[in-house]
């Protein structure tokens, strides 16, 4: 069965309709561009999904990377398609055009790259963190070292990874062991090791530059005391050729469940004496720059999750409209002929769940993308600064609802192909072990709840969250004075709900035990992604609606209806939910908090 990689009507909805990114062709950094330009970036990047990895994800799968003691090796494909994907550009497709990059927003650059999520996985990992890593470096490196290590990277010579994580200090980075000592040169010996490092080593480029967290000797205990350093896996030479090895060794490699494609390695630095590294910003500041590449990780992480929830829930609406079984219960003549399962209530059922879930997610996505834009391109400082707070309010949300929800829709598409659905013969087993591994990777749904609760929420005074309550409220008051003011008002009853939860979290915090209100932080966490991805749904519904009046597509007037349909089964299924964990914060449930370690 050859189904649709993602909806190309959805993507053009969410890009034109909903986000406006014609609209972002005003700005001076886009003024090249055009809605040519962009549909030009995102049908090449649909040609390359469709023609290198679409027909290898199932070898990638099966066949997971091996190491021998001495290297590694890989399905030879994967380079074939990661190299179309770099030779195309995207790997730097928002850099500067003086790097080599296509200067496109991040918002039409998310859209193009849907589509190599939804085919490539965790394969597009390689070419994703090379560009934050990139991106790091040039927001907070030297000239020198702009020129050294982001050039090379955003021309895909070069690849880039984040290692932060070590075996006795996951996400609790305080207790970071790896260390630094300064060398005459003015570099350093860096000596540690580093585990589950995506894309730690490979032979798709020339080099690999590593982003490491570690303590120079003698700085403070504690995540005060962190600094992050450019340690490359093969020295460069003074003209930018390659130098010598350096002392970075693979220890070994993980094999996950799913997201096969990518490598997760153990490294070793300074085995033979101390790998080089070089101080990137100020000595002790290194956790904060890490915070840079590390969010744009965690909005990469939701929308991979989200592409491969529309994935799931676009081959399983294939399916259903294609596999014919079983009559109407209406219908008691044994020998009229079966009907398609998309015709049962509960089959679509699951299909509109998966369509709430995963057009919302991505849709949340997208908001992400377009606040990154304006932080750095809206016209005036008070729009930059606004979109900024938001997105940094919102990234929780951004990475943790898409990467639980998405499971749950990948989930049903096995659901709607049954028996089918998990033998490998279809691929909604293997997006659901992609998609497994998305609550977890950078920073788990808990730590995610804990910084929007006790972090993002109380900053500059509530300045975020108010922010977001604010943008809720607009589309609420547009919504009602149309035909949405039914479903405005479930919002804003739930707006309601959320703020008084909030506020006696607010309050709790400062009276009561921490550890107690802060139990249940995942249910908070749960609540407000919910009336976030509600208030999108409004906002797609105000659009539907809006051109159905208009008339502006009668050929899409089922596309339409569908997305008020979406809309109306989270409104009346899943926002209902708010309710219950409300009770449980503003209860100060303990249920979590009495449970002792013997009673288990």
């Amino acid at each position: 069965m050859t189904a649709a990689i993602l909806s190309e009507r959805d993507i053009q909805f969410m890009l034109y309709e909903l986000f406006d990114a014609e609209g972002l062709t005003a700005r001076p950094r886009y003024a090249d561009h055009s809605v040519d330009t962009f549909n030009a970036a995102i049908n090449t990047a649909q040609h390359i999904a469709s023609k290198y990895f679409v027909p290898i994800r199932k070898k990638v799968d099966e066949q997971q990377p091996t190491f021998d003691g001495e290297k590694i090796s890989m399905i030879p494909e994967i380079k074939i398609a990661v190299d179309a994907a770099i030779q195309a550009g995207f790997v730097s497709s928002t850099a500067n055009y003086e790097f080599g990059g296509m200067q496109l927003p991040l918002l039409v650059s998310a859209a193009a790259n849907a589509y190599l999520c939804a085919a490539g996985s965790t394969t597009m990992g390689y070419l994703a963190l090379t560009s934050a890593n990139a991106s790091l470096i040039e927001h907070h490196g030297t000239a020198e070292q702009v020129e050294k290590w982001v050039k090379p990277m955003r021309s895909g010579r070069f690849a880039g990874t984040m290692a932060m994580t070590e075996s006795s200090a996951g996400s609790g980075l305080a207790d970071l062991l790896t260390s630094a000592v300064p060398a005459d040169d003015g570099s350093y010996r860096i000596s540690g090791s580093k585990i589950f490092i995506s894309g730690g080593d490979h032979d798709l480029n020339e080099n690999i530059v590593h982003l490491v967290l570690a303590r120079i000797k003698g700085a403070p205990a504690g995540v005060k005391g962190i600094s992050l350093f450019i340690v490359p896996k093969i020295l460069v030479n003074e003209d930018g050729s390659l130098g010598e090895r350096n002392d970075v060794a693979l220890a070994g490699l993980f094999h996950k469940m799913g997201g096969r494609g990518q490598t997760s390695t153990v490294l070793n630095f300074g085995e033979n004496g101390g790998a080089v590294g070089y101080l990137l910003g100020e000595a002790n500041r290194g956790l904060s720059y890490m915070f840079h590449m590390m969010n744009e990780a965690r909005v990469m992480v939701g929308t991979i999750a989200a592409c491969t929830a529309l994935t799931g829930y676009q081959y399983s609406l294939d399916y259903a409209r294609e596999r014919f079984q079983g009559r109407l219960p209406s219908n008691n003549d044994p020998l009229s002929a079966p009907v398609s399962i998309i015709e049962h209530a509960d089959v679509r059922r699951m299909l509109l769940a998966q369509k709430a879930y995963s057009e919302g997610a991505f849709a949340l996505c997208l908001l992400g993308a377009q606040l990154a834009d304006d932080r750095h391109t809206a016209l005036s400082e008070d729009e930059r600064a606004k979109a900024d707070t938001l997105l940094d309010f919102l990234t929780p949300i951004i990475k943790s609802w898409p990467s639980e929800y998405g499971p749950k829709s990948n989930s049903l598409a096995i659901q709607v192909l049954g028996g089918h659905g998990y033998i490998n013969e279809h691929p909604v087993e293997m997006f659901y072990r992609d998609n497994r591994l998305n609550p977890i990777h950078e920073g788990t749904t808990g730590i995610q709840s804990l910084d929007l609760l006790a972090r993002k929420l109380p900053m500059n005074g509530q300045t975020g969250y108010l922010f977001c309550l604010a943008e809720i409220q607009k589309d609420i008051d547009a919504a009602m004075s149309t035909n949405l003011s039914g479903p405005a008002m479930q919002l804003s009853e739930a707006v309601s709900v959320l703020k008084s939860t909030t506020e006696f979290l607010l309050q709790a915090m400062m009276t009561k035990p921490i550890d107690l209100v802060l139990a249940n932080s995942v249910s908070y966490l749960d609540m407000f992604g919910h009336v976030v991805i509600a208030w999108l749904w409004l906002r797609q519904g105000l659009v539907a609606q809006a051109a159905m009046a208009a008339k502006l597509h009668p050929s899409d007037m089922d596309f339409y209806q569908g997305k008020l349909q979406a809309m109306t089964y989270f409104m009346n299924f899943e926002l209902p939910l708010i309710d219950v964990w409300s009770m449980r914060l503003t209860e100060l449930d303990a249920t979590f908090y009495d449970m002792k370690n013997n009673w288990f």
